[in-house]
């Protein structure tokens, strides 16, 4: 049988490349992005999509039905800045639309489920330093509580049922292409763009705020990485550390000096300082290498290099 797709929150930050990515593997006809609004041009132009509400089970059920599909990639959710300002529509959402992908695999309608997960499961008592993967997990923000009982749903489903479920805990995502949704790492693009456009910015963390990062390709990488995986490689059904650098907003502001010398970089720190401040410093993620293979190819100076570049084409800055 032919691999069919879906994703499920194709016009996110990472569902969007997610999309294009899997579409040239797959074929354009065979990866079917949906969301709950439409996305950007070169999504809705490259292939099939549907609109679909995450929470909704019928329509998730109609598209898979439709299309045979056989994979899926859960990427809606709602992130943790923005969840701790709608603490009830957070947990609805990041919860029931897990349920829906699970209930669809365990009545095997669908082969293969990928769901992320994130450092947000961890909390103020878990080790900062090469935090690892099994550890204190006390969470504080409704984002990290939902992926905290996501993954334990996620082994639940496959111990219990055989659902063929897969994860990683995803540090902040840094990508040129799509605009931040609502997390407490988004500074980290934020940044870039108003260093091309106003050479300032004004930081909601403070400027020692060491957290764990990566670039957006790597991110793609690894989630390809671990759903092509043989099964009998997948040693964790909660869900996978994930790690590439990790940096502090003065460590990325001295790094765009180096490319933008008059870049000035002023600190305001809000709400979002109480959450990083309970997050890992850096991530142990020697599991995900040695089980299914997992390495970074970006550092900070290669992601900064490539931010700024695909910035200034995108700016039309010469």
């Amino acid at each position: 049988m032919n691999k069919r797709v879906l994703i499920i929150g194709a016009c996110g930050q990472i569902g969007s490349e997610l999309t294009l990515k899997l579409r040239d593997i797959y074929g354009n006809k065979n990866v079917i992005a949906s969301d709950i609004r439409t996305g950007n041009k070169e999504l809705m132009k490259s292939g099939p999509f549907e609109i679909v509400n995450a929470m909704d089970y019928d329509s998730i059920a109609n598209i898979v039905e439709n299309y045979n599909i056989t994979d899926v990639y859960l990427m809606a959710a709602m992130l943790s800045a923005t969840g701790e300002k709608f603490p009830d529509k957070a947990w609805q959402l990041n919860m029931n639309s897990l349920f829906n992908v699970l209930n669809l695999a365990k009545e095997g309608k669908i082969k293969k489920l990928f769901w992320p997960s994130s450092i947000a499961v961890f909390g103020s008592t878990t080790p900062k330093e090469n935090t690892p993967q099994e550890t204190v997990m006390e969470p504080s923000t409704v984002y990290g509580i939902s992926k905290l009982a996501g993954e334990r749903w996620c082994e639940y489903y496959h111990n219990k049922f055989g659902v063929d479920v897969r994860s990683v805990r995803y540090p902040g995502i840094i990508s040129w292409k799509t605009k931040p949704g609502g997390g407490t790492t988004d500074y980290a693009v934020e940044i870039f763009h108003k260093a091309l456009i106003s050479g300032k910015y004004t930081c909601f963390l403070k400027e020692d705020t060491k957290l764990p990062m990566m670039y957006m390709n790597d991110a793609i990488d690894a989630t390809l990485k671990i759903m092509q995986a043989p099964s009998s490689q997948i040693k964790i059904r909660s869900s996978y550390n994930l790690a590439a650098f990790s940096f502090t907003p003065k460590d990325l502001s001295e790094e765009i000096k180096k490319i933008v010398p008059e870049f000035e970089i002023l600190y305001n720190p809000d709400f979002r300082q109480k959450i990083a401040d309970s997050w890992p410093k850096s991530i142990d993620d020697s599991r995900s290498r040695g089980d299914w293979g997992w390495n970074y190819k970006f550092d900070i100076k290669k992601m900064s290099e490539e931010m700024l570049n695909n910035l200034y084409l995108k700016y039309e800055i010469v």
